[in-house]
């Protein structure tokens, strides 16, 4: 059984009382470029050109036994969407065959917020987390309002993929933290079934739909 998440609302009024800013690394980013010893060799030929890894996080995702990893790219030019400038982050699942060796088994790029959509608190990306046979990713940003979210997603053998498997979502008003709100979703009861390569944020059906 994984872990209990720890409540959004206590992760949020976390990030609120932090005052040390994250290391700005390339251009508003809070990642540096991963090398050496932080990103293994063999991790390498998954990195196109134009693309920076900023991470590189280990585990057993597909429950074989296996270390697999998670791997969330940067892109280093901007590109116009809306009218704003953002960098793409597209994030890979990669698995270890029976012969050891990584090959990628899905790919999303709007999972990972770019580095410009976090508003006046930066960089929003928090945390990527690998538990066997799942991952997470957690953001927070905002300016007098603050916004938190954190999907979770798990492997379904039947399927062979990565589904969506917890929404929560938050927010407060730095004025009045303890006020804060709260959601949590657990698809695919509220949404229906989602494959981490389908994903995206904006285009969520209304809870109930499938």
């Amino acid at each position: 059984m994984p872990p209990r998440p720890q409540p959004l609302l206590s992760r949020l009024l976390l990030l609120a009382g932090c005052v040390v800013p994250a290391v700005q690394a390339e251009n508003g980013s809070s990642f540096e470029t991963l090398s050496g010893p932080d990103l293994p060799t063999e991790a390498a030929a998954f990195i196109p050109a134009g693309m920076r890894p900023i991470v590189y996080e280990r585990g057993d995702l597909d429950g074989d036994g296996r270390e697999d990893a998670i791997l969330v790219l940067e892109a280093r030019k901007a590109r116009d969407v809306d009218g704003m400038a953002q960098r793409l982050r597209p994030l890979l699942v990669l698995t270890r065959d029976a012969r050891g060796k990584l090959r990628q088994r899905a790919r999303n790029d709007r999972l990972v917020l770019c580095p410009e959509c976090g508003g006046m608190m930066g960089d929003p990306l928090q945390d990527v987390t690998v538990e066997r046979k799942a991952f997470s990713v957690s953001h927070y940003g905002g300016s007098g309002w603050r916004w938190s979210n954190l999907h979770r997603f798990a492997y379904s053998r039947r399927d062979d993929t990565w589904q969506l498997v917890r929404i929560e979502e938050g927010s407060f008003h730095a004025s009045d933290p303890e006020s804060g709100t709260e959601t949590v979703r657990l698809p695919p009861r509220d949404y229906g079934k989602i494959d981490i390569a389908d994903f995206d944020p904006d285009t969520l059906p209304k809870p109930g739909k499938r």
